[in-house]
């Protein structure tokens, strides 16, 4: 069993790295952009409110295609700097971040 992969995402001709970690009954999920990062609902949006990061939130996702395929439940306030939007699809989300 792998317990941690790490693959690259094309994301409108720009390189995103996918982090996918195995935990308990549903992986933790990242994909890292050069502007900042999408998460899945393991992580805390809180925490990155405060430390001022740039980040958005997909719940419900297993997989790196279901994070670019979902929409986006949560966005800090740097990300809606850029553009970001509760709502969006991932992948124009991950366009902005990458």
């Amino acid at each position: 069993m792998t317990v941690i992969e790490v693959e690259t995402l094309n994301i409108n001709g720009k390189v995103v790295l996918g982090i996918k970690i195995a935990l308990g009954n549903t992986p933790l999920l990242i994909i890292k952009g050069t502007r900042g990062y999408m998460m899945c609902g393991y992580l805390n949006p809180d925490v990155a409110e405060k430390l001022g990061d740039t980040a958005v939130i997909v719940t419900g996702v297993k997989e790196f295609k279901d994070m670019i395929s979902g929409e986006v439940k949560y966005v800090t306030s740097k990300a809606k700097e850029l553009g970001i939007e509760v709502g969006m699809k991932g992948y124009e989300a991950l366009k902005k971040l990458a």
